[in-house]
């Protein structure tokens, strides 16, 4: 059985990763080559894809910790939640993040040309919503550290968070209320 704790899990997910991230390269090139205008849909759709991967970590994220505060800090299965949470920082919501915002960029700057209320609406909340990103990153390096943050309601809140954001967000787009 192969344990989570070693470095060889790690480095695996770290080569699946920098797949990805070769694989959005290879998109920015066929964007240059081929023209904006072909490569909108392309570009949107790896929008969603990282958007969606990035949620998918911010709403596991805090159960992670609910589960992580319930161990003893010494414990080989705190050892365990904190390699996981490491793991999903670093190799999935980290890189998903920086992918939403670049091409979310490139699209308000290409499409929208930074116009309309909603659009301002809607990079406030990401905004935030990166922000609460940035307070889950230094809970993961204090868990790590065997520093408990907050406790199991603390962090049922917090997951309600990244939910609100994203509803607030996806009203924003589809809607476009202003």
């Amino acid at each position: 059985m192969e344990r989570q704790t070693d470095s060889v899990p790690g480095r695996k997910a770290a080569i699946k990763a920098a797949t990805a991230l070769a694989f959005f390269g290879a998109i920015a090139i066929a964007i240059v080559i081929f023209g904006a205008d072909a490569a909108y849909p392309w570009i949107k759709a790896l929008h969603v894809i990282a958007v969606i991967s990035w949620m998918a970590g911010m709403l596991y994220i805090p159960r992670l910790f609910i589960y992580h505060g319930d161990c003893s800090p010494d414990s080989d299965q705190a050892r365990t939640f904190s390699v996981m949470e490491q793991r999903l920082m670093k190799v999935i919501m980290n890189p998903a993040m920086a992918i939403s915002w670049i091409l979310g960029l490139y699209i308000a700057w290409t499409v929208f040309e930074f116009q309309g209320g909603w659009l301002h609406a809607k990079l406030a909340a990401t905004v935030v919503l990166s922000g609460v990103h940035g307070y889950f990153a230094k809970s993961v390096k204090a868990f790590g550290r065997g520093e408990y943050v907050g406790n199991a309601r603390f962090w049922r809140l917090m997951n309600e968070v990244p939910t609100l954001l994203m509803i607030a967000i996806v009203v924003l787009v589809i809607v476009k209320p202003f």
